[in-house]
């Protein structure tokens, strides 16, 4: 069996701890495409949809890359879902995903990376307490 390009993986061996959306969803930019004054939005080489991207935080306490991007190949920007009460963050689960493996060098020591993609972004049901943001203790006066 050959495999291509993109990889299919499901959310489970993906994330399996979840996955919880930490930005908007963003424009991918194609910078060979772009110039100075006008910037070009990606298209994907095999749909030719547009691209989107969302940085999405790993909530595996063992993540060696605790925020990941995860692109998104789509005609109209995708819609994050809303935060559940008591969370900073949309947990999301992500439909037709695919790693792509890479290298990446721009480190001390080259290391092997991995790229993902996917077709739909939708809400999720939390799998794990998501750390809070850091709060400065209350200082004695």
């Amino acid at each position: 069996m050959a495999l291509g390009r993109n990889i299919p993986i499901s959310m489970e061996q993906a994330f399996p701890h979840g996955a919880y959306a930490v930005g908007a969803v963003e424009q991918v930019i194609d910078f060979d495409a772009s110039t100075r004054e006008q910037r070009v939005q990606a298209k994907d080489r095999e749909s030719g949809l547009p691209v989107w991207a969302v940085s999405v935080f790993d909530a595996d306490p063992e993540a060696r890359a605790k925020v990941v991007r995860v692109k998104i190949s789509s005609r109209t920007p995708p819609v994050l879902p809303q935060a559940a009460a008591g969370s900073p963050f949309p947990a999301v689960a992500f439909e037709g995903l695919t790693f792509t493996a890479y290298v990446d060098a721009s480190g001390n020591r080259p290391r092997v990376a991995w790229s993902f993609r996917a077709t739909a972004v939708h809400g999720a049901t939390p799998k794990a307490q998501v750390p809070q943001p850091l709060r400065r203790p209350e200082q004695a006066g």
